[in-house]
C-alpha cells in the first residue's frame, strides 16, 4: 500500500475530527520519521511535547518491553511494584510531596480541577456547590466536556453544549483581570505558564510570580497545566520556573512517558492531594504498571541526557537562526527553550506544507503560527539543516 492507500481508508473509516499534513508515518527514531514510501522527515513537532526525548527512544523501550513480560495492569484495586518508584522518582525531581496518576492530560486536569474543588469546600470553606474557577481566555486544557466549556475557542466548543458550571475567565497576562475576578467562592485559578495551542504566548514578565502572590494573599489555589510546557520543553523543568515560584498544584502528561503510552499526573502536597478519600476518584489505566515503568524511564532520560539544559541552549540558538530569516511575513518569533511559535502576516499552512515537501513536519496553530517543536535531542547540525529549509521556504513563498 502507497501513501494514497493508506489515507483513502483513513478518509472512509475514520471520524473527521482531525485535519493532518498527507504524510503517513511508518517508523521514527530520535528526530527524524521515515514514510510508508522511505522519506525521511525532521519532526518538528515532537506530537505536542510528548516525544521531548526522541522517538523510540532505546532506554524508553527496553523498560517498555521488560515490563509488558511481567505485567502490564493490575487496576488500583491491588498494589504493584512500579508505581511506589514512580511517587518516589516525581518527589525527589519536583519537590512535591504527592502525584496522582492518570492517563491523558484531559483527565489530569480534570483531576485538577476536582481537587481544586474538593479543597475548596473541606478547607476553604466555600459554600457547597458555589466553588469558581479561573481560567485564561484562549486556554487549551483538553477535549472533555468541562474543559472546552471554559474555552474561549468557539470551535472546541460550538454544539457540545450545555456546559459546566464555574469557571470565570480573564485576559491572560492581565493580573488587574485576576485580581477582579476572585471572589470568597473561588478555589483556584488555572493557567499554562506558556499558552502551547494559542501559539506560543509567553506572558509579561513577572505575570506568575504576581498571580503567585495574589492567589496565596486571597487563599486561592494556583494550577499550572504543564503538559506541554513542563518537563524540559521550555528549557527548565517547568515554564513556571522563569518566575522562581512554586504553584500549589502541577499537572504534567505527554513527555513524562516519552511517547510509549499515555501518562499523566497531578503534582501538590498531601495538604490539597490529601482530601481525596478512597473511592472519590479513579481510574482503570491510572497508576498502571507499565505506565509507572516507561514514565520512570523517560525521566531518568531526561535527567541523564541533560534534555532541559539543552533545550535552554539550543532553543535560544534555533530562535536566532529563525530571526536572521529576512521576510517582511515574519512578524514575530517567540518561546522558551526548543517551543517556538514562528509568527506570519498569513496563513500558515501552505509553510507547512512546503516544508514537508523539504523534509520538515511541522504544524500551524491559530492559522497563522507556525509551532516549532522539535525532540529535545536534536543537534545544531540539525538545527541548521532545518533553518536552510524553513529560510527557503519562506523567501519561495513570497
Amino acid at each position: 500500500m502507497n501513501t494514497n492507500d493508506y489515507i483513502a481508508l483513513e478518509e472512509e473509516y475514520g471520524a473527521h475530527n482531525y485535519h493532518p499534513l498527507d504524510v503517513v508515518i511508518e517508523r521514527a527514531e530520535g528526530v527524524w520519521v521515515t514514510d510508508v514510501e522511505g522519506r525521511r522527515y525532521l519532526d518538528c513537532l515532537a506530537a505536542y511535547s510528548a516525544l521531548n526525548q526522541g522517538h523510540c527512544h532505546p532506554k524508553i523501550m527496553e523498560a517498555f518491553v521488560a515490563q509488558a513480560k511481567k505485567v502490564t495492569l493490575t487496576s488500583r484495586a491491588f498494589r504493584n511494584d512500579q508505581l511506589p518508584l514512580l511517587y518516589k522518582m516525581l518527589h525527589d525531581m519536583t519537590g512535591y510531596e504527592m502525584s496522582l496518576p492518570m492517563n491523558s492530560g484531559a483527565e489530569a486536569v480534570e483531576t485538577a480541577i476536582k481537587a481544586a474543588r474538593k479543597w475548596g469546600y473541606t478547607v476553604k470553606g466555600i459554600p457547597e456547590n458555589k466553588a469558581e474557577i479561573i481560567c485564561a481566555a484562549d486556554n487549551f486544557h483538553g477535549r472533555t466536556t468541562t474543559i472546552v466549556g471554559f474555552s474561549t475557542e468557539e470551535q472546541y466548543k460550538k454544539d457540545f453544549g450545555p456546559f459546566t458550571p464555574g469557571f470565570r475567565i480573564v485576559k491572560f497576562g492581565d493580573i488587574d483581570a485576576l485580581k477582579s475576578a476572585i471572589t470568597p467562592n473561588t478555589a483556584a485559578f488555572l493557567v499554562e505558564p506558556i499558552q502551547g495551542e494559542a501559539g506560543i504566548i509567553v506572558p509579561p514578565e513577572g505575570y506568575l510570580r504576581e498571580a503567585a502572590r495574589i492567589c496565596k494573599e486571597q487563599n486561592v489555589l494556583l494550577i499550572c497545566d504543564e503538559i506541554q510546557s513542563g518537563l524540559g520543553r521550555s528549557g527548565k523543568l517547568f515554564a513556571f520556573e522563569y518566575d522562581n515560584i512554586r504553584p500549589d498544584m502541577v499537572v504534567i502528561g505527554k513527555a513524562l512517558s516519552g511517547g510509549f503510552y499515555p501518562v499523566s499526573a497531578v503534582l501538590a502536597d498531601n495538604n490539597i492531594l490529601g482530601v481525596f478519600k478512597p473511592g472519590e476518584h479513579g481510574s482503570t489505566f491510572g497508576g498502571n504498571p507499565l505506565a509507572a515503568a516507561v514514565a520512570c524511564a523517560a525521566l531518568r532520560v531526561l535527567a541523564d541526557e541533560d534534555l532541559i539544559a539543552k533545550s535552554f541552549e539550543l532553543g535560544a540558538y534555533f530562535m536566532a537562526k529563525l530571526r536572521a530569516i529576512d521576510s517582511p511575513h515574519v512578524k514575530e518569533i517567540r518561546g522558551r527553550g526548543l517551543w517556538i511559535g514562528f509568527v506570519l502576516d498569513t496563513p500558515a499552512r501552505p509553510y507547512c506544507i512546503a516544508l514537508m515537501n523539504e523534509g520538515i513536519l511541522c504544524k500551524e496553530t491559530h492559522e497563522n503560527v507556525i509551532r516549532f517543536a522539535p525532540p529535545l535531542v536534536i543537534t545544531r547540525e540539525e538545527i541548521d539543516w532545518a533553518c536552510e529549509r524553513i529560510q527557503k521556504v519562506v523567501y519561495a513563498i513570497h
